[in-house]
């Protein structure tokens, strides 16, 4: 199955925005989150909602595109649009997928949508194969990739640049992203309940507002996270 793309446009131009919006709903693939025409609005978009691609307009006003792009941080993947083709060389170089100059056309917009594709698909490829109940994940830089069955999985948690997957008999370290591993991940089964960590809903113990116990460790449940996490643990109660 193909990954769903989900999006978000920031655009102080409202006709900018109707234009992608109809561009997205009619790309397969892709999914629209949110619109908005406030770059601070945005960016508190961004943090809540969690996109994989923000189309994001250059010249706004109280704070640029290139300004927020940089407050975005690397594990959101941006696609610029501007009617000023001077800035293409400064798009390019906070690590944008791609820039999209105004008027938009249908064709360039998927010739764009489709260079995010491939980098999605090399990153799966060389980093992670996965299958509906297993993946498998690269644990070291010699190209040997450990099959890890989702069942076993008690809890993923992230440091510095790489993963350590927790399960009841070993863990697997391997150079990644939470984000990645996430995606790999079915959101019915597991949740994120801290920027440093997942968890299997059916391995936790037992849990307060401020902690989750999985195998007898109690680990952090950040603020960020406390209400989508309640909404499922409270779909279980009785």
């Amino acid at each position: 199955m193909a990954k769903i793309i989900k999006c978000i446009i920031i655009d102080d131009e409202p006709p900018a925005i109707k234009v992608l919006e109809t561009f997205i709903g009619k790309t397969r693939d892709l999914e629209l989150l949110a619109s908005s025409t406030d770059a601070l609005e945005g960016l508190e978009l961004i943090k809540k909602l969690k996109p994989d691609l923000v189309f994001l307009d250059i010249q706004m006003p109280e704070l640029t595109g290139i300004q927020l792009s940089k407050m975005i941080g690397d594990s959101t993947n941006i696609i610029f649009t501007t009617a000023y083709a001077q800035f293409a060389v400064e798009g390019f170089q906070v690590n944008a997928v791609d820039y999209l100059l105004k008027p938009v056309a249908f064709p360039r917009f998927i010739e764009a949508v489709e260079k995010l594709k491939r980098k999605f698909s090399s990153e799966i490829n060389t980093e992670i194969l996965q299958s509906e109940d297993y993946f498998f994940v690269k644990t070291d830089g010699k190209n040997r990739f450990q099959k890890v069955k989702l069942d076993d999985i008690l809890y993923a948690e992230s440091i510095k640049n790489y993963v350590v997957i927790h399960t009841e008999k070993e863990q697997l370290v391997t150079y990644n992203t939470l984000k990645k591993i996430q995606q790999s991940l079915p959101e019915e089964h597991f949740i994120k309940i801290h920027k440093s960590y997942i968890v299997a809903l059916n391995k936790i113990q037992k849990t307060d507002n401020f902690e989750v116990w999985v195998n007898n460790k109690d680990l952090p449940l950040g603020d960020t996270y406390r209400s989508e996490f309640f909404r499922k643990v409270n779909a279980k109660k009785l």
